[in-house]
């Protein structure tokens, strides 16, 4: 083959951007079979494990819930035992007997009482108004305007309006 006495293409050599902290982290990473073994292993122990897990955590749920119910049962059997043993006083009874039955001892007199009044009217829920309303008129100007008037007027009171001024009470100023 002949030469060619002409030029040649250049080879110019690639570069490449600086790789980011990902891409280096990821290039350092090699798998060993002993790595995807454990990895495996690994996987493997979760599917496995979960649900027994699952039943684990609902088992322990249910203790729990019967825990309480038995917590509960158990305060509701005190207060049941207390309730006996003031069955058992005679007082208690006596006393029951009066106020639930309107039991009388011998030689007592009764006294029923029945309110024969009508029930009280009840007061009606619903609102009297359903937007908000306004004063126009302004009660701090007024007030003002009184105290100001009041203070700084030389008027008398009969001058200032027909309401009369009050009269001063008798003194005892008489000697004996």
């Amino acid at each position: 083959m002949p030469k060619q006495s002409g030029p040649r293409t250049k080879r110019v050599a690639a570069s490449f951007d600086e790789p980011t902290q990902t891409g280096r982290w990821l290039r350092g990473l090699h798998f060993s079979a002993f790595s995807l073994v454990m990895m495996g292993a690994v996987v493997l122990a979760v599917v496995i494990l979960a649900p027994s897990l699952q039943g684990f955590l609902a088992q322990r749920q249910q203790i729990a819930d019967q825990q309480k119910a038995v917590d509960q049962l158990s305060a509701q059997v005190d207060a049941l035992k207390g309730q006996r043993a003031r069955w058992n006083d005679p007082s208690y009874i006596r006393a029951q007997a009066r106020d639930r039955l309107y039991y009388v001892m011998p030689g007592e007199v009764s006294y029923l009482v029945i309110d024969d009044r009508p029930p009280a009217a009840t007061k009606d829920p619903t609102p009297v108004s359903s937007k908000l309303q306004k004063t126009h008129t302004d009660w701090v100007g007024s007030l003002f305007g009184s105290l100001m008037g009041a203070g700084l007027t030389d008027a008398t009171p009969a001058q200032l309006g027909s309401t009369p001024a009050p009269t001063p009470p008798p003194s005892n100023t008489g000697g004996k």
